[in-house]
Parts: C-alpha cells; sequence; structure tokens
C-alpha cells in the first residue's frame, strides 16, 4: 500500500479547551519542523484532527520514525484518502483497502465511522451496519468481531474520505515550545540525557550547560557531550550547548576544601553557573540526571545542600527511578551507546575516596568561606569564557 497521507491523533492536547488550538498550532509547526528535510508536505487541522499529505516523493519509514520523536502525537495512522464521499465510491474502495492491505486471509473485523461532515446523509450507525455486510458479501473469509476484532477500519467521512485501519505509537507528551524553557546540565553519563528528555516530553524547550575540566578531560570527552545534546535534539528541537570551563574551579576547591566535601562543593558551583546561564537565557528552570541515592551527592541531604545555591525551581525526572529504568529510557532514545563510551567526565576527575553522605549545610557554607578571596573571580571568568556550541540532528 502507497499512503499519501497521515492522520495524527493526540492526547492530552484534547483537554485543553479555549486553548487547544494554541496546542495544535506549535504541533503543527513541530510537525513541520522534523519533516522539513524529508520532503514537501502539507500539515493542517481539521475539526479536531491533524492530517500531514505528502505532496512529493518521500520516504514512508523515515517519515514514521520522525513523526515517532514529535512529542504531543500519540498515535500516527496511515492513511488512504478517496476524494468522493459517495457512498458507493466509499464501498468500491472500502474493498480495494482491505484487499491491499490484508489479502484473502480470514480475519475477523469491525467498522468505525465517523463523520466529521454531520451533513452526510447517513449517521455512522448505518455506515458501519452497510459497508460491514458489503465487506463480508465481498470477503467470505472474514467475519464480523465488535469487541476484539483482528482489522479495525476506521473510515473518516470529512470534506473527502480517509480510511485506515493502523495506529502506530507516537511520543506523546506536550509539543515542545508549550511549557517554556530549561536549562539542563548535561554531562556525559546516562541519566542527563534522559532527563532533558523527560522534562523537553512535557513540551519545555531545552538549553544545556557542560562543565568541562581540561586538560583532566580531553576532547573527545567534549565531543561525546555535543554527541548527546544532538540525539536529543532529535526530539527537543535544537539544543544551545553552553560549555564551561570548569578547571581553575575544581582547583581551587580541590586544594581549599575537605577532600570528602569537594563533590558537594563543586556541585554547588555548578548549580550556581547553570542558574546564572539559564537566567541569561530566559530559562524557568534547571533539569537535573539525579535519583536519590545513586550516588553520594544524591542522598536526600546532599541533594538540600545543591538545592540551596539554587532561587529557580530545579526539576528531577529520574529522581524516583532505579539505574535500569532510566537505561532502559536511554536505549530506547538512542542515548546509551554514546554515554557509555569510556571518555572521562568533569565529575570523575576530583573524586574524594570517602565523599560525605549526609552533609550538613552549615558545614559546607563555612568549607566554601576557604575560597572567598578568589571564587567570585573564578565565576566570573569561567561564565565570560563560556563556549557556545548549537547541537541538531
Amino acid at each position: 500500500m502507497e499512503y499519501k497521507a497521515f492522520l495524527i491523533k493526540y492526547a492530552e492536547i484534547g483537554t485543553k479547551g479555549k486553548n487547544r488550538y494554541v496546542f495544535e498550532d506549535i504541533l503543527c509547526k513541530q510537525i513541520k519542523q522534523h519533516l522539513n528535510s524529508l520532503g514537501e508536505f502539507q500539515i493542517r487541522r481539521e475539526y479536531g484532527r491533524i492530517f500531514v499529505e505528502a505532496e512529493s516523493a518521500y520516504d514512508y519509514e523515515d517519515t514514521i520514525e520522525e513523526l515517532k520523536k514529535v512529542f504531543g502525537i500519540v498515535g500516527i495512522c496511515p492513511v488512504v484518502v478517496e476524494e468522493s464521499t459517495d457512498f458507493e465510491t466509499i464501498k468500491k474502495a472500502a474493498i480495494d483497502y482491505m484487499k491491499v492491505c490484508y489479502g484473502e486471509k480470514p480475519f475477523t473485523f469491525k467498522v468505525n465511522a465517523r463523520r466529521g461532515n454531520k451533513s452526510y446523509p447517513m449517521k455512522s450507525m448505518e455506515i458501519n451496519s452497510e459497508l460491514g455486510h458489503y465487506l463480508l458479501e465481498a470477503f467470505p473469509n472474514i467475519k464480523v468481531d465488535v469487541h476484539k476484532p483482528d482489522v479495525l477500519l476506521n473510515v473518516e467521512i470529512r470534506d473527502k474520505v480517509y480510511f485506515y485501519s493502523e495506529t502506530i505509537k507516537g511520543a506523546g507528551g506536550l509539543p515542545v515550545g508549550t511549557n517554556g524553557k530549561a536549562m539542563l546540565l548535561l554531562s556525559g553519563g546516562i541519566d542527563s540525557p534522559v532527563a532533558g528528555y523527560m522534562i523537553s516530553k512535557r513540551g519545555v524547550e531545552l538549553e544545556a550547560v557542560y562543565f568541562n575540566a581540561p586538560p583532566y578531560t580531553s576532547e573527545r570527552a567534549k565531543q561525546k557531550v555535543i554527541d548527546l545534546a544532538k540525539i536529543v535534539s532529535g526530539f527537543s528541537g535544537k539544543i544551545r550547548l553552553h560549555i564551561v570551563n570548569f578547571t581553575d574551579i575544581q582547583l581551587a576547591i580541590y586544594e581549599k576544601c575537605p577532600h570528602e566535601e569537594l563533590t558537594i562543593i563543586m556541585r554547588r558551583y555548578m548549580m550556581r553557573i547553570a542558574e546564572h546561564l539559564a537566567k541569561e537565557n530566559k530559562c524557568q528552570a534547571l533539569i537535573t540526571g539525579e535519583s536519590i541515592g545513586q550516588v553520594a551527592s544524591q542522598t536526600m541531604q546532599s541533594l538540600a545542600c545543591t538545592n540551596e545555591v539554587c532561587t529557580i525551581p530545579v526539576f528531577r525526572p529520574c529522581i524516583g527511578m532505579d539505574k535500569q529504568e532510566i537505561i532502559d529510557i536511554s536505549e530506547q532514545i538512542r542515548t546509551y551507546e554514546t554515554s557509555i563510551l569510556p571518555y572521562e567526565d568533569c565529575c570523575t576527575i576530583f573524586v574524594a575516596k570517602h565523599p560525605v553522605t549526609k552533609p550538613i549545610l552549615e558545614v559546607i557554607k563555612r568549607s566554601e568561606e576557604k575560597l572567598k578571596d578568589e571564587i567570585e573571580d573564578l565565576v566570573k571568568t569561567a561564565i565570560e569564557t563560556v563556549e557556545i556550541v548549537e547541537a541538531v540532528i
């Protein structure tokens, strides 16, 4: 079967009442951006439905794969379009559709008609009955099953008639651009790309920040993070990646602060810098890949200490997930293989043998006092020398 059009289904958008058209418009724009390089498509809204129609040659599989990345879509239905709404023509088109898709093999079916055009002379139940009867006569090996049919033949009658029987699962969520913007703290690990993906799925645009530590980290480690940002951008759209040279700050902390507190204090300065960049770029929140208890810096007490330096919300979508759950999502979105490449990450260079797992905020603040003579200048320099890379797949 050669399909020239797709019916796009959404779920959550339908609950938005008078604002639904805003979400639909943004979803249409997202679809257009994702399909831009694959051919010429017309994307249009029509009475609670979105249709994508090919206006030039295109690759079916590539188009499906791209549509599956668009947040807000719950179902992608390849449709056959019949221009005429005459019922005799509809009957013949239904026979052709079933013959091409399912041949002469035995199966159970049900017809599910929907009239987008309420002035159509037949009611939906009449269409179901008449069309079902006609198909039974045309195909001796098929039977009707209204409860659990093998094939659900959907017939949508509008200004044209649309036939479909397959619904390919979409990404769900809300279209990117409907819920503000956030700054993702992106490392080279497994968790943070997943966190970015999950927040983007709720309609949030992403920017990202990576803390680089040359010469302790290599160019390959930096490229790995850029590659991860590009993969996530396949779902979220273009990501501006802010690369911060964090080496001098790490060295100062290493030299002047207790070693068991290194990770927490470094993390607090990362959050400070990330928040500065977030505000500068009109982001409303920070995103991290932290999960409770996964490592020493992710205990409840440690998270409270790092949160204390922030004045904007910090979103942690992986917070209640175990490692395997996070890995499963990373494999699904294809970041896993890149994340496990063996290039050192900034956070692993100055790791204490016995890091504190229950830090006391007052104690941490006293340790940070030892940095007061130089830390402001170091932070200022780090912010002023940020490198920006536009990551887009």
